[in-house]
C-alpha cells in the first residue's frame, strides 16, 4: 500500500488534536529533514507539534497516514476546516 505525504496548512491546533483522537491507524509528521514522528503518542505531539504552533494555528505540517479514513479526516480538516461528522 502506498501512502503519501499530505501537507496541512493554518489548522486549528484543538481541531487537529481532537481529529487525531479519532483516527484508527497511525498518524505521522514528517519532517523536513525525512523524520517521522508518531501522532498517536501524546509525548510525540507534544514534542512534534511544538515547532509548527504559531498564534494557536499549526502554520504548516506534513502528514502521512496508515489509514485512507483517517487521510480523508485530515484532508477535511485542512480544507474545510471542520472534522468530519458521522451520520
Amino acid at each position: 500500500m502506498k501512502t503519501s505525504v499530505m501537507s496541512l496548512h493554518d489548522i486549528d491546533v484543538s481541531d487537529f488534536l481532537s481529529v487525531l483522537d479519532t483516527c484508527e491507524g497511525n498518524i505521522y509528521l514528517v519532517t523536513h529533514e525525512g523524520d517521522k514522528l508518531n501522532l498517536k503518542s501524546k509525548l510525540s505531539q507534544l514534542v512534534g507539534l511544538t515547532k509548527l504552533i504559531q498564534g494557536g494555528k499549526i502554520t504548516e505540517a506534513f502528514v502521512m497516514c496508515d489509514n485512507p479514513v483517517d487521510e480523508s479526516r485530515l484532508f477535511r480538516l485542512n480544507m474545510f476546516g471542520e472534522a468530519e461528522h458521522s451520520a
